[in-house]
């Protein structure tokens, strides 16, 4: 699909056409957080939204140069500022790791490390199904993991899309090479 066919939440302070390519440089302090551990909630990052109704999936592609604690991209799911999801990569603990973010009023954390995506470009895909989001995702052309099976109420109004935060600092540049949506996948064990 066409960058032009979707919307920003907290437009970016820097977003530039590369050909095909999308570029975006986050601002200072971006991220999406809610309350738990921490305390606080953060509701700054970047995103470029798009519908998302139920039987339909949405597949995100980019690269980076993650180096900073929590520097992150991947896929936003953005029913409201309490119930979101974000998936993909972020560097924590030294390395690249891949997980999720779901957020119902309170933000819960999962991930695993991924050290071998590192440099490589990352695809991030999530499927809508019922009151299912299915979360897939792969470094390169590797093959496809399954990253979380996330609840979302069937009647939720959702927008979709690609995000990037930079939580300790500012300045991450994201190349998006592509932005994708079709149908959700047929099943839960059946990637795309």
């Amino acid at each position: 699909m066409s960058w032009d066919e979707a919307g920003w939440l907290n437009r970016p302070p820097a977003v530039e056409r590369d050909g095909d390519d999308l570029l975006v440089t986050t601002g200072h302090g971006s991220d999406f957080w809610r309350r738990t551990c921490y305390g606080f909630v953060r509701d700054s990052g970047h995103a470029l939204l798009t519908d998302f109704p139920v039987g339909s999936a949405v597949e995100v592609s980019f690269q980076a140069d993650f180096t900073a604690l929590y520097d992150q991209a991947g896929v936003m799911v953005r029913v409201d500022e309490r119930t979101w999801v974000k998936a993909g990569v972020e560097v924590t603990d030294g390395t690249l790791h891949v997980g999720a973010v779901v957020t119902h009023d309170t933000s819960d954390w999962s991930l695993a490390p991924v050290p071998e995506w590192d440099g490589k470009p990352v695809t991030v895909r999530v499927s809508r199904s019922g009151d299912a989001l299915t979360i897939r995702a792969r470094g390169g052309e590797g093959p496809w993991r399954m990253v979380r099976l996330a609840h979302l109420p069937p009647d939720a109004i959702a927008t979709a899309g690609p995000f990037c935060c930079s939580p300790q600092r500012e300045g991450l540049r994201v190349r998006f090479t592509g932005f994708t949506r079709g149908p959700a996948d047929a099943g839960l064990h059946e990637g795309p």
